[in-house]
Order: C-alpha cells, then sequence, then structure tokens
C-alpha cells in the first residue's frame, strides 16, 4: 500500500470487522490505524452497539469514550468520520453523541452523513420493544431501539431516509403510509396507543437544519477519496456471527456485519477492497439469546466476566463468557476472506493455569471441525477442548511479541494455526497504546 500510494495509483479501501459475537474491540483496532487513515465509515448497524477507545494523556490520566453511533475515527483529528448509506439513524442518538464529544473538546465538525441512510422513527422504538415483550421466552434479545424495525421498513419501501426530512411533503407523506399500517397493529394486536404523523413528522424535522450541513453523497466522497490516493477503512458495527444471513439466526442483527456489507453499507465496489482485518478477543462473548458452544456456566465464566469488564457498552448488561472458539474464528476466516487478525484482551487470560481452546465440536458423537450448516446441529454443538499451558506475568506493558511469556506466545501461535490467518496485533491492556503490532495492518509488510 505504501509504494501504491508514493507511485500515485489508487488505493485500496480496508474492511474491519468482528471474528464473533461482537464487542472484540472494534473500536480500539480502529482507533489504532485511524492516523494513517484518511476516511473511517460505518457501514452498517446504528446504535445498538458500542465500543470503548480509552487514550492515555501526557499528564499520566485516560479519558474513556463510549461511542454507540459514530464511527471511532470521530476520535481522530486527521480523520474525516463518515456514516455511510447502511446505517440506520437514530438522529437524538446522532447528536446526544456529538454534543458529549464537543464538549469534551472533540472536534466533530468533519462527520459526513449518507443522505441515503435510513432513520429511526419513533414508531420503530415502540414496535421494538413492544414486539419482544410480546414473543416473551422466544425473543431475539433485541436491545429495543429500533434497529430491526427500521431496516424492515427499508426492505419493504417503506422507510424514510436521511434526505427525505429536507422535503416536508414527502416526509409526511412516507410517515402516513408508515403509520397507516403500524398504527393498526399497535392498537389492535399490542393495546397501544396510535401515534400521530404530525408528532413524527415535527420530531424528525426539528434535526433537519443541524443535519443538513452534515448531509452529502458518501459513496462519490470515499471514491473520489481512493481515486486521489486516500485510505479509507470500513468498520463494521456487530460481528459476524450476528450478520443476517450468516450469523446464528434468527439471534442475530438486521445488517450485514461482514465484508460483503461493506460494500453495499457504503458504495464501495468490491474491487477496491484488498484487506479485511477482523477482530477476535482471546475468549468469546455474546450478549442476548442464541446458542453458544463454548459458555460457561462456573467460577471460570465469573472470572472472565469480572477481570474483562464484561458488560454491555450500549446497554450495561453482563456479557455470557466462554473460551475462545476457533471453529468460529475458521469460519469468520472464510466468510470474510480475512487476511489479518487483531486479538483484544489477552491480558485477561493472565493469572489462569490452564487456557483452553475449542478446536472443534461434537455433535451427536461425530466430530465437526467447521460450523455446521444446521442451526439446530450448532444449538446442540459440544466444544472439543485443546488445553494450553497459562501464564502468570503481567503482560500490559508489553510492546513487542518476545516481550511475551512463551506459554502467552505458545497460545497465540497456536490461535493463528487453528483460525487460518495472520495474528497481526494483539491487544494486551485497555489503553490506547496497549497493543503489539507483530505485522502492519495497512500491509506495509
Amino acid at each position: 500500500l505504501r509504494e501504491r500510494a508514493q507511485e500515485g495509483a489508487p488505493m485500496p479501501a480496508v474492511v474491519l470487522v468482528g471474528a464473533q459475537w461482537g464487542d472484540e474491540g472494534k473500536g480500539k483496532a480502529t482507533d489504532l490505524l485511524g492516523s494513517r487513515v484518511d476516511y473511517v465509515v460505518k457501514f452498517n448497524g446504528g446504535n445498538n452497539a458500542g465500543y470503548t477507545v480509552v487514550i492515555e494523556q501526557p499528564d499520566g490520566g485516560s479519558e474513556k469514550y463510549a461511542l454507540h453511533l459514530l464511527p471511532s475515527g470521530i476520535l481522530t483529528p486527521t480523520c474525516t468520520p463518515v456514516i455511510g448509506n447502511g446505517v440506520v439513524v437514530d438522529l437524538e442518538v446522532l447528536f446526544h453523541e456529538i454534543d458529549g464529544l464537543d464538549a469534551r473538546g472533540v472536534d466533530t465538525s468533519k462527520l459526513v452523513v449518507s443522505a441515503n441512510a435510513h432513520v429511526i422513527a419513533p414508531y420503530n422504538r415502540v414496535l421494538d420493544k413492544v414486539t419482544e415483550r410480546f414473543l416473551g421466552a422466544r425473543k431475539i434479545g433485541t436491545t429495543g431501539r429500533g434497529i430491526g424495525p427500521t431496516y424492515a421498513d427499508k426492505m419493504s419501501r417503506t422507510g424514510i431516509r436521511v434526505q427525505d426530512l429536507f422535503d416536508r411533503h414527502i416526509l409526511e407523506q412516507k410517515v402516513e403510509a408508515a403509520l397507516r399500517i403500524k398504527n393498526q397493529v399497535l392498537a389492535k394486536i399490542y393495546n397501544r396507543r396510535a401515534i400521530a404523523v404530525d408528532e413524527v413528522v415535527e420530531e424528525l424535522l426539528s434535526y433537519a437544519d443541524r443535519l443538513r450541513p452534515m448531509v452529502g453523497d458518501t459513496s462519490l466522497l470515499l471514491q473520489q477519496a481512493l481515486d486521489r490516493g486516500d485510505t479509507v477503512l470500513l468498520e463494521a458495527g456487530q460481528a459476524t456471527l450476528l450478520d443476517v444471513d450468516f450469523g446464528t439466526y434468527p439471534f442475530v442483527t438486521s445488517s450485514n456485519a461482514t465484508a460483503g456489507g461493506a460494500c453495499t453499507g457504503s458504495g464501495i465496489p468490491p474491487t477496491r477492497v484488498e484487506r479485511v482485518i477482523a477482530i477476535l478477543k482471546a475468549y468469546t462473548t455474546r450478549v442476548g439469546e442464541g446458542p453458544f458452544p463454548t459458555e460457561l456456566f462456573d467460577a471460570d465464566g465469573e472470572f472472565l466476566r469480572k477481570v474483562g469488564a464484561e458488560y454491555g457498552t450500549t446497554t450495561g448488561r453482563p456479557r455470557r463468557c466462554g473460551w475462545l472458539d476457533t471453529v468460529i474464528g475458521r469460519y469468520a476466516t472464510r466468510i470474510n476472506g480475512v487476511t489479518d487478525f487483531v486479538v483484544t484482551k489477552l491480558d485477561v487470560l493472565t493469572g489462569l493455569e490452564r487456557v483452553p481452546i475449542c478446536v472443534a465440536y461434537e455433535i451427536d458423537g461425530v466430530r465437526h471441525d467447521e460450523m455446521p450448516v444446521n442451526q439446530s446441529d450448532f444449538h446442540h454443538a459440544r466444544p472439543i477442548y485443546e488445553e494450553l499451558p497459562g501464564w502468570w506475568e503481567d503482560i500490559t506493558e508489553c510492546r513487542t511479541f518476545e516481550e511475551l511469556p512463551a506459554n502467552a506466545r505458545a497460545y497465540l501461535l497456536r490461535v493463528e494455526e487453528l483460525i487460518g490467518a495472520r495474528v497481526s496485533a494483539i491487544g494486551v491492556g485497555p489503553g490506547r497504546d496497549a497493543i503489539i503490532v507483530r505485522h502492519d495492518l495497512l500491509g506495509a509488510d
């Protein structure tokens, strides 16, 4: 990539995805690359996922930033953050996050929002919550923020896009059409009051003037950036096992969180993508319902939750915890075309006498080395573990692979072998600089 830039040739886009069920530490990885990329694009999801970035201060302290809707590149002054067309936008949350960052001295003036991104209307949030309650034991485990209903509106062609806020007549027509059916559902199925068209229109229009300067043709903007040699990082919300097509359906998100979704969610063609970086936590977590073969219900699970501070950035819900599952890792490599992995939170495993790794599944007495295609089989999968010796040394100050304890290095090398792609960076602590880089994530080595 460096040679290509020096020669003045067009640059490729780089995709960053989660390799598990989310919460792997994508924000930190994006932040690591932020000073070397020109654009960071959020291409899917909404404010249903969060990530935390910790920035060390010159006085020895640190600043923690919890982001939900904004791309993590918003924290890098030299970077242009973009909300792509594949994102669903809660305007109240958007401006709440912007105001919070502005109050802390972060410059948010470069943010660009796609005119084609869909807007989460108030009735989408209402429907999300009442539907989950109605499902009871069969609930999906959504965050209740209206993400799914907004994507459903998009696919049924009754959605509201950002550009619609700048034409009151169009907006009124779309809201009226949407509520004609939704009010019937709310009143006759869920016994909730009907929502007034004017109420929704006025709430959405209240954001229009402030939003207008941020809105643009982001597909054109990004392709022009690539043509002139800028580097564009495409950042997934959620993760591979939550992808609506390739995740543990129906316990998934409502968008494509895999590398393929980066193209449809940004308007960048697949021929411009040459590197795919996947984030893999050194153990496994998930939030919400659904199968989880390596989930722990004992003291080990509580250890991972407590030491890893495994509570949702967006919801505060305790995360389900389990040992690293390399069957999932191999699946992520295949589905996304991963070229480089970043393993995060390796420091959480410090102090364990033995560190298990799931290398395969046992289903009805048969060993499976790859993800079963049948969801019922995956639900009944039992992990087959390989145990590696642990380490006791503090690794949070390590900055080279060679500085890690021998057993930690052995663990990473075995993981690399099992997932089928190189481990290029390792997170060894919560700080912004607590990371080891083995290979250049932008492909210079």
